[in-house]
């Protein structure tokens, strides 16, 4: 028997909740499956795929990234869409509850308005920078609806705008429930969407002459007016047990529980990691996670770092792997063991180094053999072997086959906020300023007077071991980074002015910071960088193509639509997709 759900039941207090609460649940989309880095770190610059996944043609840009096949973007598009109809429902009808719990007062009702309105936006601002023009919905449906026009991009910002500054008027700066929308979240995305409303070159997306400096005001204002506060140490944002921190401005709830999961965990840990287990003297375990060997980083991530000074690289990878399977580990033999006596007797022990990589070039295997552990130099990376992005590890899983985890997906934090503020101020002009929100990550980026430097420091970055002073004035940016073409920044070709550069310097600055967590297609979409920037950098993406700078509008989409009461016409189907797909 199928039992029929009555839409009166959103006309009540806990019916409203639930819809509000099932509108917040669209978040966790993003981060609980492949989608993840399919559609927001495949075929770009920092990124290019590993060994395994069924996902590839998003990064090799092939035929098979068309409006049928490419499964992630329906997905992406309907689940969007349903968030934003719960949103629209319950806008519509929060003002007629009449509750005793929550909704008894018209301040409490405008709370969740406020929320379902930022919500709003937030899908939306998705959706315009991967599919551009979409049908904009902003009433809620309870039947089949089949007829849906493209707004203009223009309108599509020109809504979410409207809607965040709603958000950012109502909501208060701290709420009660971790996780809800809050003022800075609502400022952190104005300064988002007008950022990149602003970046379009040749692109029509409504632009305004004022973008900038609203960027600049709503960031400034997320940065002064708290209660946000940078981290002081980069590596404690990746802190499993911190993850209610004071830098967080936005995050999707995750936890542990296998009933409450109910397959939907957060499955990033899965997907940046390198193939340990099976190396000698290691085995699959929790806290080293299971590796599904999806994403390996790039030349061009591996080169854009001041490696010896920026404690942001080796705090963002892992290169070192204790031993935990005593069975495997391998023993001395005549051809490498540095002595006779060594001969037969094991190469380490449980709980020793098993596995080191670093980033020297040009290593011998004769040169590895004489390690007592497995030393994969740089010109020894390839696709099941490279360094592994550890801000999405999950030591907390319940075992080690489960491939759900309870790690927060964060969208928002005040590292990217100072890198808005950044790029708002240096498209004004005003360089000066900008440098100073730069810097101010930079002193964090630094490694601190007393602190102790990881063994690649002095092993293969040209450090001196032992050395504890404090690296900040090595890393601090002044205008010479983007005055000239600094050799150190990888500068595309196009990069001949001083703008330019600038643009690209802050993408640079961007991998720095933000290195996988899921903002780079839209980066360079945004910056209408996207096809020079990834084939120049991504072996694999030869063949992108200027129409790539957005994705296919799903067919299953475009079949179902009607106009004036009947179905499109072939012609009128084929004028609903975007140009070259």
């Amino acid at each position: 028997m199928v039992s029929q759900i009555s839409y009166d039941y959103y006309d009540t207090e806990a019916g409203i909740e639930d819809l509000v609460d099932g509108a917040y649940s669209e978040m966790r989309y993003l981060f609980n499956g492949e989608q993840s880095f399919t559609l927001f770190n495949y075929g770009v610059d920092e990124y290019t795929q590993a060994a395994d996944g069924q996902n590839k043609y998003f990064d090799d840009y092939t035929t098979q990234l068309n409006p049928s096949s490419a499964a992630y973007i329906h997905d992406l598009w309907t689940s969007y869409y349903r968030a934003i109809n719960a949103c629209n429902m319950g806008i519509q009808r929060i003002p007629a509850i009449e509750g005793t719990q929550f909704y008894f007062n018209e301040a409490n009702k405008n709370l969740r308005i406020a929320e379902l309105r930022f919500l709003r936006a937030f899908y939306y601002f998705v959706l315009v920078q991967q599919f551009g023009a979409v049908p904009l919905t902003l009433t809620g449906d309870i039947t089949v609806r089949l007829e849906f026009e493209r707004a203009p991009v223009a309108e599509v910002y020109k809504s979410i705008i409207a809607d965040l500054r709603f958000a950012e008027s109502t909501l208060p700066a701290t709420q009660s429930q971790y996780g809800r929308i809050t003022k800075g979240a609502a400022r952190h995305y104005l300064a988002k969407a007008y950022l990149t409303r602003g970046s379009a070159v040749t692109e029509q997306r409504g632009q305004q002459v004022t973008d900038m400096d609203s960027a600049a005001y709503w960031a400034n204002l997320v940065i002064t007016d708290g209660p946000y506060q940078l981290l002081n140490d980069f590596s404690d944002l990746w802190n499993i047990n911190n993850q209610e921190n004071k830098e967080v401005i936005l995050a999707a709830q995750f936890n542990n529980n296998a009933f409450m999961l109910n397959g939907s965990g957060n499955r990033t840990h899965l997907y940046y990691q390198m193939v340990y287990d099976g190396k000698p003297g290691m085995q699959r375990d929790i806290p080293y996670g299971r590796p599904w060997r999806r994403l390996m980083p790039t030349d061009y991530t591996l080169d854009i770092f001041d490696r010896k000074n920026d404690s942001r690289f080796y705090k963002s990878f892992r290169t070192v792997y204790l031993s935990n399977n005593a069975s495997t580990i391998p023993k001395w033999t005549t051809d490498n063991a540095p002595s006779p006596a060594l001969v037969g007797q094991p190469k380490f022990k449980l709980g020793d180094t098993a596995v080191f990589l670093t980033l020297h070039k040009n290593v011998s295997d004769a040169e590895i053999s004489k390690k007592s552990y497995l030393w994969i130099p740089r010109n020894k990376y390839n696709k099941q072997d490279f360094l592994t992005l550890s801000k999405h590890l999950d030591p907390t899983r319940l075992d080690i086959s489960t491939e759900t985890g309870g790690r927060d997906g964060v969208y928002a934090r005040l590292g990217e906020t100072y890198l808005i503020a950044a790029e708002a101020y240096g498209r004004k002009g005003n360089y000066a300023k900008a440098l100073e929100y730069i810097n101010a990550l930079r002193r964090r980026a630094a490694y601190k007077a007393g602190e102790a430097k990881p063994v690649h420091y002095w092993l293969t970055e040209g450090g001196t071991k032992g050395d504890v002073s404090s690296t900040e004035s090595l890393i601090q940016v002044t205008e010479a980074a983007f005055d000239a073409n600094d050799q150190h920044e990888l500068y595309p070709p196009s990069a001949n002015s001083k703008e330019k550069r600038f643009i690209h310097f802050m993408l640079n600055e961007r991998t720095r910071e933000l290195l996988g967590e899921f903002y780079r297609w839209m980066d360079l979409a945004r910056t209408e960088s996207l096809v020079e920037r990834t084939k120049l950098y991504n072996p694999s993406a030869g063949a992108i193509q200027p129409y790539h700078k957005l994705r296919p509008i799903p067919q299953q989409h475009i079949d179902r639509l009607f106009r004036n009461g009947v179905p499109l016409t072939e012609a009128e189907r084929a004028a609903e997709q975007n140009p070259g797909y």
